[in-house]
């Protein structure tokens, strides 16, 4: 045999190390793949100009991520909340009022402030980190199994959720929409009570630049013949929402319209300052209640949520009035009118549109004690920027702006450009929100107040800062 008959020997293959899949595309190990996989998807919150089409907000898309879970949205029942501001409120309030009155309750709201987690909850418990992994270990392949479309974030989110919520055999789910409510992705839900909270104007570039456009886009969450209810609403919103229930043979009810209330401000040695309400209807009567949260835009929250509560009860709920509202004692919402510093007194609020800023101001004069606020302001580009600033102007002895520190924010710079020009005011600049507390910080006393506000941003970083929560 010839040498160059021979062939070398095969070499023995190396055994490869496994490769380390990327987030979003390998598997969920830990709750930090988990986040890496959620945050590897579109999301629309972080950008400063998205289209409102039914292919970036798509029921559809919805629809087919929720078939390959099982559908778990239809293993329980729900209460869907739409409206501008005070959703996540309303919506704490009831979750409350029903857990106090014996039910399984799930509750899903958005944004967060500190951690994403914040925004799903069982029986006032915020879901572990290790239960959201193992909820995003199905939901993942869940969405890779869809050919051709890619889940975003908000809808990865609300997908777990609902799978959570129904593992977990809640009997009923509170739901806050997302940014609209006809293309939002929890309109997949066939809720027992829909309800509208106080409908102003925000996100005007995608629900329109009218009080009827935007009024028109909340409402999209009214399924035919399911009971509406509303919180007082301005005539030209109150009138689109009530075209629209009676297109789908919806029967509605607005706060102060159709059923009594009433509220007063008293103070008492035990509770401060705080309001007061009484809500009638032909079954239920709540009266000389304390409302648990600040302002009297909560109240009018409050109202909405036992108007709800009512509502459920008609439609076959087990609920005990008394119980339900001692839940309320129980009620705490992350980063609204919330303290989390004494030295120096540092109070936030994710008020981030003009009626929240109004609110907001309104209800610090109404309830926190001081001699003087400084305001530390930022916000987005997207935003009613002006109205913004002129409820400020009415409320802050001075004030400092500073960046959210986000591609979509406002320059701090610019912002105090504005509100000089509007007010006639000298204002301050940070350029960080640390050094904006700094300066804050100098110019206070402790009978003083710093609010920080102006986006759900800037507060998660304050209570980085402030606090360990």
């Amino acid at each position: 045999m010839s040498r160059s008959t021979l062939t070398p020997p095969k070499k023995k293959a190396s055994p490869q190390k496994p490769r380390r899949p990327r987030p979003g595309s390998g598997e969920i190990r830990n709750f930090r793949s988990a986040i890496g996989f959620l945050r590897s998807a579109v999301n629309y919150e972080t950008q400063t100009r998205v289209s409102y089409t039914a292919n970036n907000f798509s029921i559809s898309r919805m629809n087919r991520l929720l078939a390959a879970l099982g559908n778990p949205h239809r293993k329980f029942r729900s209460v869907h909340v739409a409206g501008t501001k005070g959703k996540g409120s309303t919506a704490t309030m009831v979750a409350e009022m029903l857990r106090s009155s014996g039910h399984k309750v799930g509750l899903y709201t958005s944004p967060h402030v500190s951690t994403v987690r914040e925004r799903i909850w069982v029986n006032g418990a915020m879901i572990p980190e290790t239960t959201f992994t193992r909820i995003f270990r199905e939901v993942a392949p869940a969405a890779r199994s869809i050919k051709g479309v890619e889940p975003t974030y908000f809808e990865l989110l609300t997908a777990a959720a609902f799978l959570y919520f129904a593992k977990e055999e809640v009997d009923i789910g509170v739901v806050e929409t997302g940014m609209g409510g006809r293309l939002d992705a929890t309109n997949v839900l066939s809720p027992k009570v829909c309800a509208i909270t106080s409908i102003s104007f925000d996100h005007g570039a995608q629900l329109g630049d009218t009080l009827e456009l935007i009024a028109a886009e909340k409402a999209g969450i009214i399924k035919k013949g399911v009971p509406v209810v509303s919180a007082p609403q301005q005539p030209a919103v109150r009138k689109v929402l009530q075209e629209i229930a009676e297109q789908r043979s919806a029967p509605i009810q607005f706060v102060g319209q159709d059923i009594p209330f009433s509220y007063r401000f008293e103070s008492a040695p035990e509770l401060g300052p705080h309001t007061r309400l009484c809500l009638t209807t032909p079954d239920s009567r709540f009266e000389h209640l304390h409302g648990p949260l600040l302002g009297e835009h909560q109240t009018m929250n409050c109202a909405l949520a036992l108007l709800l509560l009512d509502t459920l009860k008609k439609r076959g709920f087990a609920i005990d009035d008394r119980q339900a509202v001692e839940g309320l004692a129980n009620v705490r919402m992350v980063g609204r009118m919330e303290t989390i510093s004494n030295d120096p007194r540092i109070l936030v609020d994710g008020a981030h549109n003009a009626a929240s800023i109004e609110a907001l101001m309104r209800a610090i004069g109404q309830n926190v004690p001081y001699d003087s606020m400084v305001v530390i302001f930022g916000c987005h580009k997207d935003k009613d920027v002006d109205g913004m600033l002129r409820h400020i102007q009415l409320g802050a002895d001075k004030v400092v702006f500073t960046s959210t520190g986000d591609p979509r924010a406002v320059d701090a710079e610019e912002l105090a450009a504005r509100y000089t020009e509007r007010s006639g005011k000298m204002a301050q600049v940070g350029r960080t929100l640390e050094e904006a507390v700094a300066i804050a910080s100098c110019a206070v006393s402790p009978e003083d107040i710093i609010c920080i506000t102006g986006s759900f941003y800037l507060v998660g970083e304050a209570r980085k800062r402030f606090t360990r929560l």
